[in-house]
């Protein structure tokens, strides 16, 4: 064969520049090799993506391109090869990722091609790729939310409808069906107001589906309420979005239906809860005013020049009758949160009905007085035993009887009887007050409840005394009923107890208090961070002929303590440096502290507290504000 002349050379050269400037300049990467496959040739895109410039050229193809599974990150033949061992055109497999000389790793797209010469034969191969890692992404992004949509669609709770734009359903969950009773040859391709004999066809579900097919921009809110007379009246909610979002004609909507029946009943048991919280604070800060008036005209009263011994004793009463008011009102905020977190306690023990009826209606006398009421009070013959917390039942029993006495116009009649009924002891309260309306006797029992709350019944009290009664009866196992006709036709109080049938046994109980003690003129340490309340604290015991010291920290109630060796401690727990419970235990580590008489005096009162000073070492716990006679009653106990 001749030589080429020349002008075929030149040709040929002029050829060669023009592919390969055409090469350059496409947008896709375009790598030739030989048929040893070694790089003759790469474009600036190529060098872009693979990291590599024209140092490739004479480079292993299989050096300057890497590729791999994405999913299994296995190395992917470069297609090259087959197409030199098939002499065809050959693509990539799907999802390969080409490692960069770098290492950066980008989804591509690429086929191989053979490249022949003039006479026909291979001479090498063309590899031609595309970076489509963001069409990959995206794609990945719609198989996943494809995938998380169809597991949604069959997995959620609440009954679910994609309806396409003619508002017929394309599917629905399970729990459509199983909520409106139909099946999916009932529902899917069919009209949506057609389903369940036109139950669908809602004006305001018409409306709301119009909306979001126009894309109608000024609504924000994509649900409409609806309650279903097939479902028994339940409440649900309609909420509709169109698919795409973005689409300014959907070709979907997806229609997720909420059974709201419990949430709404719900709402307005907490509404109306609210409402009674409200009312109660309000009654609370009523309340509290009422006894801090007098007490205040009372010390003023007292800074007064010329009193006799009889006006100081009537001030000095009216505050010790005010602070005795204010002392209940704490008590039953106390019993509010006790009931609140279902922590009141009850230690029970054997106890006759006399006696607990006894001590309820001494406590409630003052007040039957005041209002002048005539009581009368019935008792059988036989005693009755019960297996009881003697505090908190006649706590019961005088709930009842001052709520008689202050929902019972002056001058009314109360009476209190008991008779068996069986293995039952059963306790009436009756009163010819102002009754309880029909429409109230369920709810009489309910946190903050009062029948009346009218300004001239100012001692209604905070509402929770026929709480705290219920729940002490249930916890002796017992039960109240509350009866009435009506209006200005009194109302009664029906409490069932079980009785004890053996007849009772000596409970001797032995003093756990040291013998040592001896508090005449005894020596005793005030310990309260409040200056005001141990000054006067510690004023009243010396008049008693003790000697006091006092202190208002835990450090240095320790200090007076060591020098002082108290027999008796009167100790807050809330002291700043550090707490009476520790001050406790560290008198209790001395030798002159076993014999002391530790007496928490506290405002902190609940049975977790006095639990907690039990174990500290104390001998008693009292709750502020100290009642003086009790206080000198159990000091002399210590004798």
């Amino acid at each position: 064969m001749a030589d080429p002349s020349p002008d075929t050379e030149d040709a040929l050269h002029e050829q060669r520049d023009w592919l390969l400037v055409t090469l350059s300049c496409i947008g896709d990467a375009v790598i030739t090799t030989d048929l040893a496959g070694r790089v003759t040739f790469l474009n600036p895109v190529a060098e872009s993506l693979t990291g590599w410039t024209q140092d490739a050229v004479g480079q292993p193809l299989d050096r300057v391109i890497r590729l791999i599974n994405e999913e299994s990150r296995q190395p992917v033949e470069i297609p090259t090869v087959e197409a030199l061992r098939e002499d065809r055109p050959v693509k990539l497999a799907s999802h390969s990722l080409l490692i960069a000389k770098d290492g950066t790793e980008r989804s591509i797209s690429d086929s191989a091609a053979p490249i022949t010469n003039d006479r026909g034969e291979v001479a090498g191969v063309v590899l031609v790729f595309r970076d489509i890692t963001e069409r990959r992404k995206t794609e990945r992004a719609l198989d996943k939310a494809l995938a998380y949509a169809d597991d949604i669609i069959a997995t959620l709770r609440e009954p679910f409808v994609v309806l396409d734009s003619d508002l017929r359903i394309k599917t629905a969950n399970r729990s459509f069906y199983d909520t409106f009773k139909a099946t999916k040859g009932e529902t899917e391709n069919h009209f949506l107001y057609d389903l369940g004999n036109g139950q669908w066809d809602i004006p305001g579900l018409r409306k709301l589906l119009d909306e979001v097919l126009s894309r109608n921009q000024s609504v924000h809110d994509f649900e409409v309420e609806h309650s279903f007379p097939e479902l028994g009246r339940k409440t649900m909610v309609l909420n509709a979005r169109p698919f795409p979002p973005d689409s300014k004609h959907p070709e979907l909507i997806l229609l997720a239906v909420e059974d709201v029946s419990a949430v709404r009943a719900r709402a307005d048991e907490l509404a109306e809860a609210c409402r009674h919280k409200d009312e109660f604070l309000a009654t609370l800060a009523h309340e509290l005013r009422n006894p801090l008036s007098p007490i205040r005209n009372s010390v003023h009263y007292l800074g007064l020049d010329g009193l006799t011994e009889g006006d100081v004793k009537a001030a000095r009463e009216v505050i010790n009758r005010q602070v005795a008011i204010m002392v209940r009102l704490i008590d039953d905020l106390l019993d509010v949160s006790r009931i609140s977190r279902d922590k009141l306690d009850v230690r029970k023990e054997r106890v006759q009905l006399a006696t607990v009826v006894e001590s309820a209606v001494e406590s409630s006398r003052p007040l039957l007085q005041q209002c002048g009421h005539e009581l009368t009070v019935d008792l059988p013959p036989e005693t009755f035993y019960l297996d009881a917390d003697p505090i908190r039942l006649a706590q019961v029993f005088l709930n009842l009887l001052n709520n008689a006495a202050k929902y019972t116009n002056r001058g009314g009649q109360i009476s209190l009887s008991a008779h068996r009924e069986g293995s039952d002891a059963v306790v009436s309260v009756r009163d010819n007050g102002i009754g309880i309306p029909s429409d109230m006797l369920s709810g009489v029992f309910d946190m903050f409840t009062q029948v009346d709350r009218s300004l001239e019944r100012s001692q209604g009290g905070l509402g929770i005394g026929l709480t705290l009664v219920r729940r002490l009866v249930e916890m002796h196992d017992g039960s109240i009923e509350a009866r009435s006709e009506g209006l200005k036709k009194g109302s009664e109080f029906v409490i069932r107890l079980p009785l004890l049938a053996s007849p009772p046994t000596e409970k001797l109980e032995g003093n756990a208090l040291p013998t040592a003690m001896r508090l005449s003129h005894g020596r005793i340490l005030v310990v309260d961070d409040n200056k005001d309340a141990a000054h006067s604290l510690a004023m009243l015991l010396r008049l008693k002929g003790n000697d006091i010291r006092t202190a208002h920290d835990g450090v240095e109630a320790l200090e007076v303590a060591e020098e002082f060796h108290p027999e008796i401690v009167l100790l807050d727990i809330g002291l700043p440096k550090l707490n009476g419970y520790d001050v406790a235990r560290r008198i209790r580590q001395q030798p002159w502290g076993q014999d002391v008489l530790l007496v928490a005096l506290t405002g902190w009162g609940n049975d977790q507290d006095r639990r907690l000073s039990q174990e500290a070492g104390f001998n008693f716990h009292t709750v502020k504000p100290v009642d003086l006679p009790a206080l000198e009653e159990l000091l002399a106990g210590a004798k």
